[in-house]
C-alpha cells in the first residue's frame, strides 16, 4: 500500500477529516473511561525537531504509548543533522528504523525533501507553510464546543502572515466555514497565498480587529513573533501592538464564542491574562485535544 504523508490539512479529503474527528472524540471519552488500545503495538514513531516544542513532542509520544507504540524524539541539535548531513540521508536512515516520522522544522522544503525520500508516512509537525496538527485539534475543540463547522465564523486577530493564519486559511477552504482575518497590512496574508490555497475560501481581511471579531463564534491568535523572528520583535510589537485580544475586544463577538490559542501564550502581548483563564477560553481543552486528534492521525497514517 502506498505511504501516506500529513503535510498540510489537504492531504486528507473533507470526509476523512470528519471521520478523524469521530475518531478523536471516542478516543477521548474512552481515554476519560480508563480504556486503553493497541492500535500501534509495535510500531515505533520517530520524533524529530529543528525547531523546540512543547505541546507537539509530548502529545505525540504520549500519544505513540497510550496506542501500544513507542516514540523516540530526536533533537536536530543533538543529531548528524546539526552537522551538515543531508535531510535526504536522514530520511533513509530514519525511515529504515521507523513506522512514522513528525518532522518539526523551518522551511517546507526541508519538510518535503524528508517526504520525498522516507518511505514511511511523514508527519509535519509545523514548518513556515503551516501547523497542520495543531489546526486538527482546534477544528475538533470547535466541534466540541459547537457541534459542528458548519455555518462558523472563525476571527483570526495578529500576525496573519503567521504558520498558523496559513493553515486556518487552508481549513476554511476545506470546511467552509467563514474566516475574519484582522491584521496590520504589514502582517496580512499574501494575495498569491489567499489566490492559491486559499481560493475559493470565503476569507475577509480588514485591518480593523473589532470588524474582524464582531459576532464570531471563533477567536483566535498567535504569539506576535514567533520562532525564527526574534530580531524583529521590537518591530511586530510595535505595529501589531493593537490587534490584543483582551476583554474589550472579545466583547464584539458572539456571547458564546470561544477563545483559541495554539500556546505558548505571551500573556499582555497577542492576548491578556484574563482572557486565557476566562469563561470563554477553550485553550487548555484544545492543548488537550492534540493528543486525541493525533492519536486518530496515527491510526489512520500508520495501520
Amino acid at each position: 500500500m502506498k505511504k501516506r504523508d500529513f503535510l498540510q490539512l489537504s492531504d486528507l479529503t473533507r470526509d476523512e477529516h470528519e471521520r478523524l474527528f469521530e475518531r478523536a472524540a471516542v478516543l477521548k471519552r474512552e481515554r476519560r473511561e480508563g480504556k486503553t488500545h493497541q492500535t500501534l503495538a509495535g510500531k515505533t514513531l520517530v520524533v524529530i525537531f529543528e525547531k523546540s516544542s512543547t505541546r507537539t513532542r509530548l502529545s505525540f509520544e504520549a500519544a505513540a504509548y497510550q496506542l501500544g507504540g513507542h516514540a523516540i524524539t530526536l533533537m536536530a541539535g543533538e543529531s548528524q543533522i546539526a552537522r551538515g548531513e543531508p535531510i535526504e540521508d536522514t530520511a533513509r536512515v530514519t525511515a529504515s528504523y521507523a513506522d512514522g516520522i513528525v518532522f518539526r522544522t523551518f522551511g517546507d522544503s526541508r519538510l518535503e525533501a524528508m517526504a520525498r525520500y522516507a518511505r514511511v508516512p511523514v508527519i509535519n509537525g509545523l514548518s513556515e507553510g503551516g501547523h497542520p496538527v495543531q489546526l486538527l485539534a482546534d477544528l475538533f475543540t470547535v466541534i466540541e464546543r459547537h457541534g459542528s463547522l458548519e455555518g462558523r465564523v472563525v476571527a483570526w486577530v495578529g500576525d496573519a502572515a503567521s504558520n498558523m493564519a496559513r493553515s486556518w486559511i487552508e481549513a476554511a477552504r476545506i470546511f467552509g466555514f467563514e474566516l475574519r482575518i484582522g491584521a496590520p497590512k504589514e502582517y496580512a496574508p499574501s494575495n498569491a497565498f489567499l489566490e492559491t490555497v486559499g481560493k475559493g475560501a470565503r476569507v475577509h481581511v480588514t485591518t480593523d480587529a473589532r470588524e474582524a471579531v464582531r459576532n464570531a463564534d471563533v477567536v483566535t491568535t498567535d504569539v506576535w513573533t514567533s520562532m525564527g523572528q526574534e530580531a524583529e520583535s521590537a518591530e511586530r510589537r510595535r505595529v501589531l501592538g493593537g490587534y490584543s485580544v483582551n476583554s474589550s475586544l472579545l466583547a464584539a463577538a458572539h456571547p458564546s464564542a470561544i477563545v483559541l490559542h495554539c500556546l505558548p501564550a505571551h500573556r499582555g502581548e497577542e492576548i491578556t491574562h484574563d482572557v486565557v483563564e476566562g469563561p470563554q477560553s477553550a485553550i487548555f481543552d484544545e492543548a488537550e485535544n492534540r493528543l486525541h486528534a493525533q492519536k486518530a492521525l496515527l491510526e489512520l497514517l500508520l495501520t
